[in-house]
C-alpha cells in the first residue's frame, strides 16, 4: 500500500535527524526516551480530549551533560494544505476552544455550545505538538522545565515519491516564560543547531526568547480574567446549591475558597492534593473536612510560615470545615470534595502560573458581587484595581531597595504590585545569579509589611503573599493604630486605600504612618473630599512634616459599581515640610482611556476595556508626577487637564476642581457661538410661523 503524504513527511524529517546524527524515537517508543514522559503521555487526555494515549510522531532528547541540561523535543507530522499550524485571531496557537453552536444533532454524544472543541489539536501539526509539550511540563512527575515542540508538514510528492514542499515551525515552551510558546526563528532553515556539537549555541538562542513587558501584561490580564470567570462559576454553583443556600455566610465562603486553595497548591515536602484522595468518611473526627485542615496545616508549615500565623489561620478555618453539611457523604462524595474538584481543575492551575497578581482580591470581589462583605456598606472593603495599584507603586518610585508598607492592606493588592516592581528592578540591576536570588528572598521576607484588622480579609492577604513565594512574613492581623510600639521597619514607601469611614476619611492612617517614616514617598487612594476639608485635622497636620507632590482626580466609576465614592490619589514626599511656594501638580484623570461597565457576572475583560490609549495615559500621569517629559500630551495646561498651582497649609485645598480658574470674560468663540445659536433659533421660529400661517 502506498504511504500517505503524512507518513512521507514523517520519514523525511526522520532522515534529516539521521543526517545530523541525532537519535530519535517513534510514536510507540516514548518509554525508551524517558519513562516519566511516557507515563505522562499515557495518562493525559488525548488530542481528541478522550482517555486514549498520546503518540507524538517523533521524539528526541537534547542532552548536554556539560551544562547538565536536558530538553525533550516533541514533533508532530501532518500532510495537507495549510495543516502546519492554526492560529487564533490574536496570533496565538489555537488549542481547545469551545464549540460556537450546537452540532452533530442526533448523535449519541452531540457537541453543545461551550463544550471543548479539540479540532485544532487533532488536525494541525504545531497545535498537536504543543499539546504534547504542555503535557510534559504540566505533569508533576516529569522533572522538566522546558520543551521544544515542532510541527512538520508537506502537501505533495515528487516523481521519486519524496516530499516536494516540506515545511516546519519550531517553538520553545518553558516555565520561565510562564508556559507561553516562543517561536525559534533560528531553526527555520535547518535543524543544525540541534546537533550535539551545536547545543550550546542553541541554548544561547532559546535563553534569549523571554517575554516582553507587553506579552507579560497581556498574559497577566488574560489569567486574571480566567480566574475571575472560574471563581464566579464556582460561586454560582455554591449559590445555587439548595443545601448550602443558608448554610454559609459570605465570610465563610471566603474561608472555604481560601482553605481549599491552600490545601490544593503544590509545595515541597507535601504530595499535592487531588480529588481522588478524598475518602468521604462520615466520622466526626476524621472526614473530608478534617482531612483538608491537616493538608492546610502541612502546606503552611512547609512554606515556613510562622507557627502563630498557622495556628491563627487554622482557628479561623476550623469552624467552616467541621460543618457537617460540608463533609458528610452524599451520594458518594462530600460537598467539600465536589467544590474542591472544580477548584483543582479550574483555579489551582491559574494560581501556579508564577504571575504576580492579586488573585485573592479577585476572589473577594467575585464573592462581593452576590452579597455584602463585612463593612462593605461603608465602602471599606473594595478591591483596588491592579492597574491602579501599579500606578501608585510607580508614583512612589518603588524599586528593589524600597521598604513598602500598607496599614490597611485588604487582600494585599498593593503589596503584590510593589513586590512585582521590586522584583523587576532587581532582575534588571543585579547580574550575579546568587546575589539576585538573595535579594529576591530578602524582598519577600523583609521589605514588605502589611496590616489588616479583619480576620476574614487578612487570611486572603496571607494567601496572596504565600502564592508569590511567601512574602507573608510580615503580614499582621490587628489594629494598625497599635502596631507602632516596638516596630522596626525602615519604611520608605507607603501605599494605602484606607477605610473611608475612619477619622479624616482615613487620613488618620496616613498621619500615623508618615510620623514613623524618615524618608520616601506615599500614595493614597482616598475619598477626594478628604482633601477639601473632610480630612481635617489630619490633612493640616500632615503638611507640617510632609510635602503634597500631586493630586490626581480619578474616574468616578473606578470601582465599577462596587463603590460610588469619588476618589483621588494624593502623592506625598515624606518628612519634608510643605513649602507654600512650591507648585503642586493637579491632574484631571477622569478620562483615563478605559471604558467600564457594571455587569455583575461579566469578567474584567468585559467590564474594563482600553478604548483610548489607557496605557499611554497612565504613563503620562507617572511622567508628570515624577518630573519627566511625557511622550504624549493628553494632560496639559493648555487643555486644562493639568494645573500647576500652590496650596495653603490649611489642608483643605487639595482637589483639582479647587484650582480650576474660570475666566468670566467671554472669548470671540463664545460670542460667535451665542450669535449662531440665536440665529438658528430665530430661523426655526420663522419657519414654524410659516407652517402655522400656511
Amino acid at each position: 500500500m502506498a504511504k500517505s503524504i503524512e507518513e512521507k513527511v514523517e520519514e523525511h524529517y526522520k532522515d534529516c535527524l539521521k543526517e545530523l546524527g541525532i537519535t530519535y524515537y517513534g510514536k510507540t517508543q516514548a518509554s525508551q526516551l524517558n519513562e516519566s514522559i511516557a507515563n505522562a503521555l499515557k495518562e493525559a487526555p488525548s488530542k481528541s480530549g478522550g482517555s486514549g494515549n498520546n503518540y507524538p510522531d517523533i521524539m528526541l532528547m537534547l542532552k548536554s551533560r556539560k551544562l547538565n541540561r536536558y530538553i525533550p523535543v516533541m514533533i508532530e507530522a501532518k500532510g495537507g494544505k495549510n495543516k502546519l499550524e492554526k492560529l487564533d485571531k490574536k496570533g496565538n496557537i489555537e488549542q481547545v476552544v469551545p464549540w460556537g453552536s450546537d452540532s452533530k444533532e442526533g448523535a449519541k454524544n452531540p457537541h453543545k455550545k461551550g463544550d471543548p472543541n479539540f479540532n485544532s489539536i487533532e488536525k494541525y501539526a504545531v497545535n498537536g505538538a504543543y499539546h504534547y509539550a504542555k503535557i510534559i511540563l504540566e505533569d508533576e512527575h516529569c522533572n522538566y522545565d522546558e520543551v521544544i515542540f515542532i510541527g512538520v508538514n508537506g502537501t505533495k510528492l515528487t516523481k521519486n515519491n519524496e516530499v516536494a514542499d516540506p515545511e516546519h515551525k519550531v517553538y520553545y515552551l518553558s516555565r520561565s516564560n510562564k508556559m507561553q510558546p516562543k517561536y525559534v526563528k533560528d531553526l527555520d532553515k535547518s535543524w543544525d543547531l540541534m546537533k550535539a556539537d551545536n547545543l550550546e549555541s542553541l541554548f544561547d538562542v532559546i535563553d534569549k526568547l523571554t517575554l516582553s513587558e507587553e506579552e507579560l501584561e497581556a498574559l497577566t490580564s488574560k489569567t486574571e480574567d480566567q480566574l475571575e470567570k472560574a471563581v464566579k462559576k464556582i460561586h454560582q454553583e455554591i449559590y445555587d446549591n439548595a443545601s448550602l443556600k443558608n448554610a454559609l455566610s459570605t465570610n465563610e465562603k471566603l474561608y472555604l475558597f481560601s482553605g481549599l486553595i491552600m490545601a490544593g497548591l503544590k509545595t515541597d515536602g507535601v504530595a499535592q492534593l487531588k480529588p481522588e484522595k478524598f475518602e468521604g468518611n462520615s466520622n466526626d473526627k476524621y472526614n473530608d473536612g478534617t482531612f483538608v485542615l491537616s493538608k492546610i496545616d502541612n502546606f503552611l508549615d512547609n512554606r515556613n510560615s510562622d507557627r502563630r500565623k498557622v495556628d491563627m489561620i487554622i482557628s479561623l478555618l476550623t469552624p467552616i470545615f467541621t460543618k457537617k453539611i460540608l463533609w458528610e457523604n452524599n451520594n458518594g462524595e462530600s460537598l467539600i470534595k465536589h467544590i474542591f474538584t472544580d477548584i483543582h481543575s479550574e483555579i489551582i492551575p491559574l494560581l501556579e502560573s508564577d504571575l504576580q497578581l492579586d488573585f485573592t482580591g479577585k476572589i473577594l470581589n467575585s464573592l462581593n458581587d452576590w452579597v455584602s462583605i463585612e463593612n462593605d456598606k461603608q465602602n471599606d472593603v473594595v478591591l483596588t484595581p491592579r492597574y491602579v495599584t501599579k500606578l501608585m507603586v510607580k508614583l512612589t518610585r518603588t524599586d528593589r531597595n524600597s521598604y513598602v508598607w500598607d496599614t490597611a492592606m485588604g487582600s494585599g493588592g498593593f503589596l503584590v504590585s510593589a513586590m512585582d516592581e521590586m522584583f523587576k528592578d532587581a532582575k534588571e540591576k543585579i547580574q550575579d545569579k546568587k546575589k539576585l536570588e538573595e535579594k529576591l528572598e530578602h524582598i519577600k521576607k523583609e521589605q514588605l509589611l502589611g496590616v489588616e484588622l479583619l480576620g476574614n480579609i487578612y487570611i486572603l492577604a496571607v494567601l496572596n503573599m504565600i502564592l508569590m513565594g511567601d512574602g507573608a512574613s510580615k503580614m499582621k492581623n490587628g489594629d494598625s493604630h497599635k502596631i507602632y510600639d516596638n516596630l522596626e521597619f525602615p519604611a520608605n514607601v507607603f501605599l494605602l486605600n484606607p477605610p473611608y469611614s475612619a477619622d479624616g476619611k482615613g487620613f488618620n492612617f496616613v498621619a500615623e504612618a508618615f510620623s514613623k517614616m524618615q524618608k520616601g514617598y506615599g500614595a493614597i487612594l482616598i475619598q477626594e473630599n478628604a482633601g477639601s476639608g473632610a480630612g481635617l485635622p489630619y490633612t493640616k497636620k500632615i503638611l507640617d512634616h510632609n510635602t503634597l507632590v500631586a493630586s490626581i482626580h480619578m474616574p468616578n466609576d473606578l470601582f465599577n459599581g462596587k463603590s460610588s465614592v469619588q476618589t483621588a490619589i494624593y502623592v506625598f514626599k515624606v518628612n519634608k515640610p510643605h513649602d507654600v511656594k512650591k507648585a503642586v501638580t493637579f491632574i484631571d484623570f477622569s478620562e483615563d482611556g478605559y471604558s467600564r461597565q457594571n455587569r455583575k457576572k461579566a469578567s474584567q475583560e468585559v467590564n474594563l476595556r482600553d478604548t483610548d490609549n489607557a496605557k499611554a495615559r497612565y504613563q503620562e500621569v507617572i511622567d508628570h508626577v515624577l518630573g519627566n517629559i511625557p511622550d504624549t500630551k493628553y494632560y496639559t495646561e493648555a487643555n486644562g487637564k493639568l494645573i500647576k498651582d500652590r496650596i495653603t497649609l490649611g489642608g483643605n485645598d487639595w482637589t483639582f476642581s479647587q484650582h480650576v480658574v474660570i475666566d468670566p470674560m467671554p472669548t470671540e468663540e463664545d460670542f460667535k457661538k451665542t450669535v449662531a445659536d440665536y440665529l438658528s433659533w430665530k430661523v426655526s421660529q420663522l419657519m414654524q410661523d410659516g407652517v402655522d400661517n400656511g
